[in-house]
């Protein structure tokens, strides 16, 4: 659950998603996802909608439409979609057929660099291995779509797809990498980094460390476009209500995954209640089979149980992405206490911080990766070490207790979290790196011919 779909009314008046004119030449972009859209990444379903008012692009989905949970507006995309799943499997075989009867060099080297790897587990194999065999289907779509460049915003199983269709079509690949995809990372990344034309980064952090990655073949050709995020207009993010009264209202919401680190945050809830404050802390979200992870949430239920938080700390599971300003609105304070798992996974920046920040709630955070980023300690917002439920619960108390220094920094962050992630101008940033990727890869291409003639 990531960034909130606002009352579209209240985006077309505050940002369209256009601003100036872009060259009359521009390049056809495919964009290749497991679904879309899915509920919980609508900051690539706002990138994709506002990308598609500036420049031509398809999306080619991988699997078919899974519509659960998702946003009215998200129901109602004007994104041209072309879905796969289960009924594209007996088309793909005879495509391969096909391919392997035509290029049987070429399509046992594909099937050797997209599939015979050492994979973390068999679901990850399973993904892959049907991302090459819809990515071979996809060789053959973009050709007859005219498309230009193939785009991942993810660097697994879409990015296979994506770097199968385009080697088939002669056009180039490029990919996004993100937080915890870089570790633990998957054993093709390296290759997917070094085929691709260029590599988005959505924060300053992993646009370090996916150029340090592995032999350092993106450096150089990473570019920094951070989330296009749906923000509010300020109408709609009432301050005066904060720290009104009691209980203190505080926040926390997101996948029930070992990232977010709210174990400890329900250990803070636990020093706050012996300090004797009147808190309630919202902790909403999901994890088991809803979002496909862990036993986290039974986990954080007992850990609730055990510290006898089951008043103080109500869990609703699952929140529509429709109901999310009104639940931003009605809280005190936003907690993200986000670790580093000894896995190396991690997050980049959380899309609900900046949509808290957006929304002019006070943050408290972890300063791990891209967090400082936003949350800049003092200024935008508390920043505290990551596994430390003390300054934690002190850094709540800190905001509880002194509420106009609270609002003045989450002023700062509603003016941050705006200049930052404006969905118009990071979709232009996006269309002017398709832009000139394409100018590159066709003034090559022109220069190839002309030294082999």
């Amino acid at each position: 659950m990531h960034d909130a779909t606002w009352p579209e009314s209240d985006v077309d008046k505050a940002m369209p998603c256009q601003k100036e004119a872009l060259p009359a030449r521009l390049p056809h972009v495919a964009c290749v996802l497991l679904w879309y859209p899915l509920f919980t990444q609508p900051f690539i379903f706002r990138e994709v909608e506002c990308l598609a008012k500036v420049m031509p692009v398809q999306v080619y989905t991988l699997y078919g439409p899974n519509m659960k949970h998702c946003s009215q507006e998200m129901r109602h995309s004007h994104v041209s979609i072309r879905t796969h799943g289960l009924k594209a499997a007996v088309p793909a075989l005879w495509e391969l057929l096909r391919a392997f009867l035509r290029q049987p060099r070429q399509m046992a080297r594909l099937f050797r660099r997209s599939v015979c790897r050492r994979w973390t587990s068999l679901e990850v194999f399973g993904e892959n291995f049907w991302a090459f065999l819809m990515g071979v289907s996809l060789g053959r779509a973009f050709r007859e779509d005219g498309i230009d460049i193939a785009y991942a915003p993810w660097p697994r199983g879409a990015a296979t797809a994506a770097w199968v269709g385009a080697t088939l079509a002669g056009i180039p690949f490029a990919l996004a990498a993100r937080g915890d995809n870089l570790a633990p990372a998957d054993p093709d990344l390296d290759d997917k980094l070094a085929a691709a034309i260029f590599v988005r980064a959505n924060n300053m952090a992993d646009k370090k460390r996916i150029e340090a990655f592995g032999s350092g073949s993106a450096r150089g050709k990473t570019v920094l476009a951070y989330n296009s995020l749906t923000l509010p207009q300020r109408a709609a993010c009432p301050t005066a209500g904060r720290f009104a009264g009691s209980p203190l209202k505080l926040l926390a919401l997101g996948r029930f995954d070992v990232t977010k680190g709210f174990d400890v945050l329900l250990d803070a809830c636990a020093i706050l209640k012996k300090k004797g404050i009147n808190f309630q802390l919202t902790l909403a979200g999901a994890g088991g089979r809803a979002l496909g992870l862990g036993g986290l949430e039974n986990a954080l239920r007992k850990q609730r149980h055990d510290l006898d938080l089951e008043r103080e700390v109500s869990m609703p599971g699952l929140v529509s992405h429709d109901e999310l300003p009104a639940i931003m609105a009605s809280h005190d304070i936003f907690a993200a206490p986000c670790v580093i798992h000894a896995s190396g996974r991690r997050d980049g920046i959380p899309n609900t911080v900046i949509e808290a920040l957006a929304c002019g709630i006070p943050v408290v955070s972890t300063n791990i990766n891209a967090l400082p980023e936003v949350v800049i300690n003092g200024k935008t917002g508390l920043a505290v070490s990551q596994g430390d439920a003390q300054a934690l619960a002190d850094a709540i108390y800190q905001l509880a207790q002194n509420p106009a220094e609270a609002l003045r920094m989450a002023a700062n962050g509603m003016t941050l979290a705006r200049n930052l992630f404006d969905p118009a101008a990071n979709a232009d940033r996006l269309a002017e790196v398709f832009i000139k990727a394409d100018a590159a890869f066709r003034a090559a291409r022109v220069k190839d011919k002309t030294c082999a003639a």
